[in-house]
């Protein structure tokens, strides 16, 4: 059976640059459509958090104006994420993971991660641990920030000259952060020496493979990163 190791931020807020808290947390499209297609394919799935606190879901991400103007997507993941109410109320501390029980690590965004794990030496010496053991390594949307502390003995970030996508500048710009945040995504992907892809059109899925690294764009490419990811596992 499969083991993937989700790791998913433990902060319900990202700081702006003007030093204010903007609450977040994960995005649940992000964490519940990637759960529910792991465990349809019969994945053993283990939710941890920096310090096993309990997870949480940016309310934003369950409106009708981040679905598409339809309520029905997020009335859709509310109700997966209350189904999975024991997971996600008893986390595995994510700072005690061993790489040698998981085959694989998924990073759900949301700004969450833009705040703890993007900051984490700790997880990022496990992701580089499932980087060197030729583990898969995926993250959606903004879950790839939670990939910069990721670094050798040198100091020099794993991934880079590897192709990679994340939430783009314009996708920020869209959802008006661009110009509030101490930091974008994209800028510091390709500042790091990640080779930045993004889809022709803002919002529209997009999934990047480089040899064991999978990272999708955005909230719409959840999806398709997890399947494509099950079918790398299933050999399909």
């Amino acid at each position: 059976m499969t083991r993937v190791l989700m790791a998913v931020s433990g902060s319900d807020h990202w700081t702006l640059a003007d030093g204010t808290r903007h609450r977040c947390g994960f995005w649940p499209e992000e964490l519940a459509v990637p759960h529910q297609i792991f465990r349809a394919a019969g994945f053993d799935v283990t939710i941890a958090t920096p310090g096993g606190v309990r997870p949480v879901p940016d309310e934003a991400g369950f409106t009708p104006e981040m679905n598409g103007g339809s309520a029905e997507p997020g009335e859709r993941f509310r109700t997966y994420l209350a189904a999975i109410d024991q997971e996600l109320d008893a986390p595995v501390d994510l700072d005690t993971a061993d790489v040698d029980d998981y085959d694989l690590i998924f990073i759900p965004g949301g700004h969450g991660p833009m705040e703890d794990l993007a900051t984490s030496q700790d997880f990022g010496r496990l992701v580089t641990a499932f980087d060197s053991a030729g583990k898969t390594v995926a993250a959606v949307c903004h879950g790839p920030a939670a990939l910069l502390p990721a670094t050798d003995t040198d100091g020099q970030w794993i991934f880079a000259g590897r192709r990679i996508t994340g939430f783009t500048n314009v996708e920020e710009t869209q959802v008006g952060f661009a110009d509030k945040a101490a930091w974008l995504l994209e800028d510091r992907l390709a500042a790091a020496g990640g080779k930045f892809e993004q889809s022709g059109e803002p919002w529209t899925s997009r999934v990047v493979v480089d040899g064991t690294l999978y990272t999708g764009q955005n909230p719409a490419s959840s999806g398709p990163l997890a399947a494509q990811l099950v079918a790398a596992v299933s050999g399909d």
